[in-house]
């Protein structure tokens, strides 16, 4: 099993920065993505940035220029730096990762982390 730990959600305004962290914990997984998800009230859950083990990433029209996705294997944990952030930057983001466990390989996600972006 793999325990997930968000941090570095919060308030900021327009044109500001957060950072958000996740940290990865648990025995014998290896992960190969890790991602982050925004969601709002009525809507789906949307992908804002992933990263594979290999370093390749990709991210959302609306976030791309602004938002950075890292990701540090020691640690095995995944980090989104957000600037110039905007008011519809605001939802509760999702850590993800993709891990194999015994070579079976599921999704784990964080419990969230509510980003407001005021104007």
């Amino acid at each position: 099993q793999v325990q997930l730990v968000e941090s570095g959600g919060g308030l900021a305004q327009a044109g500001g920065s957060l950072r958000l962290s996740c940290a990865a914990s648990g025995s014998s997984f290896s992960i190969t993505a890790m991602g982050w998800y925004r969601q709002v009230p009525g809507k789906s859950r949307e992908r804002v940035a992933r990263i594979i083990s290999g370093g390749n990433t990709n991210y959302a029209d609306s976030v791309k220029g602004r938002f950075t996705i890292s990701m540090d294997n020691a640690k095995n944990t995944v980090y989104l730096q957000m600037n110039s952030l905007k008011p519809e930057d605001t939802g509760v983001y999702y850590c993800s990762i993709d891990a194999n466990i015994s070579n079976v390989g599921r999704r784990y996600w964080g419990q969230g982390t509510q980003v407001t972006v005021s104007s």
